[in-house]
């Protein structure tokens, strides 16, 4: 299987009731020893500024965020651990490119800029990731339990948490909730 690393997951009817239950994961790596992602659509209780006071952050009037932005719940693997999705911006300490316009961030040095004129254009805060080993991803896409699409810009900074799983289904021309948790193969 090609590498899934700037697709989106869309997850399938059969994970109802599971953690993943109506998840869209934005997955940054994907290669031979496994893959990780960022769920995109679940948010936390904890608001941004919220955040960035208790690390004793302050903003500015120039910051690129709304007042209430929310820290999106990732997945379940090391959620203390923060992840900064964001537009294409340098300097940082512990940066990875997933693509011309996107980067991972997890130093904390990102998050003080958050709150100033100086934060990426775009951006996604969450805490933990999702994680499969070696083969898993492609045992669960091969059992009916993901779909996946190429990333694509507007779903990911720009539609409301809550419509994102609707809407990712829409550039494979049907709507999810036409889905069926039936698995069948031709």
């Amino acid at each position: 299987m090609d590498s899934l690393q700037n697709h989106f997951l869309i997850a399938m009817p059969s994970l109802k009731e599971t953690y993943f239950e109506r998840s869209v994961i934005y997955l940054c790596e994907h290669n031979k020893k496994g893959a990780m992602g960022i769920i995109i659509n679940r948010p936390s209780p904890i608001l941004l500024n919220e955040l960035l006071i208790q690390i004793n952050v302050k903003g500015d009037d120039k910051a690129h965020h709304n007042d209430d932005q929310k820290i999106l719940i990732g997945g379940p693997v090391t959620p203390e651990r923060g992840f900064v999705l964001h537009s294409n911006q340098t300097g940082w300490k512990q940066s990875k490119a997933l693509s011309d316009e996107l980067m991972l961030t997890t130093s904390q040095d990102i998050l003080a800029s958050l709150g100033s004129a100086n934060a990426p254009k775009e951006f996604i805060v969450a805490l933990g990731a999702s994680v499969w080993d070696r083969g898993q991803l492609e045992q669960e896409i091969a059992d009916n339990t993901w779909l996946s699409i190429p990333a694509d810009h507007t779903l990911l900074f720009d539609v409301d948490y809550d419509l994102r799983w609707q809407y990712a289904t829409q550039p494979l021309g049907f709507d999810a909730w036409q889905l069926s948790n039936q698995i069948g193969h031709a």
